[in-house]
């Protein structure tokens, strides 16, 4: 377009005297129109992009040792977990690295004292509870669940084992998150007719499938277990010497030698544990649970429970590959969904994950313990995992 405007420049006949004048006229008009092209390209859109934000102060004083990873980066990465349109509500973030402290971030309101409710990363807790019996004597994870109502005979609930019900692979009839939300077992066995004994209304559900047959995420099996675990502490019926012994067991094996400190358990009227998801801590004892995983189950050396029970809980479940013995794994789902971040982290990488995006996240090869807590709508659960992943991302193996 350029020649050919110049090109088509007519001028009037000139005398000779005038030749100098004229070439410095079309000089002047030709190095106008070569600018043209730069001027309408700042129009039309195509400068450079602009440069990725500056990291806000908080996240920058939130890194309190250096990094493996560039700092301004990871401050960025921060940032993005603490963006309330996207994630919902951040209100704890806590990352170790070696076992030190790498970074630390609390929301408004919230601090090093506060205690969070794990949800169902309870769960895990649950599973180191069996573990510990199982490694007492107590029970064998391959036998039949000592589950009273079970042992009728021919109650094909006879059948279900201990391996099964910490792997979610009963067999028993449950709806976890069904809508509408009441009609859900989880919400009947917690909040409506099952509250005052949860264990009574999750074991009073028939099966649906072949004991060990298929995998189906249920809280009523993590209040069965902590069922089975006070029945092996007492054969007391009563809800105080249930609740006393089972809080004791749990002070005295796991949170004292942990050093998990401020871990309040709760119970239901009969004197359950609510296994399933109501077990407050703070952020330092939740990432201190990721760090006792991350080492077999070990405290400064001193095996706190077999390392074979913790790799048993790491071991992928025989029909889900992303969930172990009530642990979460760094695997696809069978229908190819994740709960965490297969294709940019370690396979060892594990996790405890809670509802509305708790998460305590565990990667040996790493030496990596990463702890989240807040408010996260199921809607925005997927982005927040992205997220998270990018975090892990950036820490290299060892």
């Amino acid at each position: 377009m350029l020649v050919v405007f110049i090109a088509t420049v007519a001028f009037p006949p000139a005398p000779a005297h005038g030749l100098r004048a004229m070439a410095k006229r079309c000089l002047f008009l030709i190095l106008t129109l070569l600018a043209v092209p730069s001027l309408a390209g700042c129009e039309s859109g195509t400068a450079a992009p602009e440069p990725p934000p500056a990291p806000s102060q908080a996240s920058l004083k939130a890194i309190v040792s250096p990094p493996p990873t560039d700092r301004t980066e990871l401050a960025r990465t921060i940032d993005r977990l603490f963006d309330e349109e996207a994630v919902g509500e951040t209100r704890a973030l806590l990352v170790l690295r070696g076992g030190e402290p790498l970074i630390e971030r609390y929301g408004e309101g919230y601090g090093r004292k506060t205690r969070f409710i794990g949800w169902s990363m309870t769960k895990c807790v649950t599973g180191i509870m069996i573990g510990l019996l199982v490694s007492d004597g107590q029970l064998r994870r391959d036998e039949s669940a000592p589950v009273a109502l079970w042992m009728r005979p021919g109650d094909p609930r006879g059948e279900i084992t201990l391996r099964q019900l910490l792997q979610m692979r009963s067999g028993l009839r449950h709806s976890e998150n069904i809508e509408p939300i009441h009609d859900a077992d989880t919400t009947r066995m917690m909040f409506l007719d099952g509250r005052d004994n949860m264990a009574r209304f999750a074991e009073a559900q028939p099966l649906e499938a072949e004991p060990g047959s298929e995998y189906k995420y249920s809280s009523a099996t993590s209040v069965i277990l902590s069922d089975i675990a006070a029945q092996v502490l007492t054969r007391s019926t009563d809800p105080d010497r249930r609740r006393q012994l089972v809080a004791s067991f749990l002070r005295t094996r796991l949170f004292d030698p942990a050093g998990m400190d401020s871990m309040v358990p709760e119970f239901d009227a009969s004197g359950t544990f609510i296994g399933a998801s109501m077990l407050h801590g703070n952020t330092h004892d939740w990432a201190r649970l990721g760090e006792f995983l991350r080492h077999g189950g070990s405290v400064r050396r001193a095996q706190i429970i077999p390392r074979r029970w913790i790799e048993f809980m790491q071991a992928p479940s025989p029909t889900n590959p992303g969930f172990g013995a009530h642990l979460w794994l760094n695997r696809r789902y069978p229908d190819g969904s994740a709960q965490l971040f297969p294709e940019r982290a370690p396979q060892s990488l594990f996790a405890c994950i809670g509802h509305l995006g708790q998460y305590v996240i565990a990667s040996p090869e790493q030496r990596l313990t990463v702890v989240r807590l807040g408010h996260t709508p199921n809607e925005q659960r997927e982005e927040l995992r992205r997220r998270l992943g990018d975090l892990v991302a950036l820490f290299p193996a060892s």
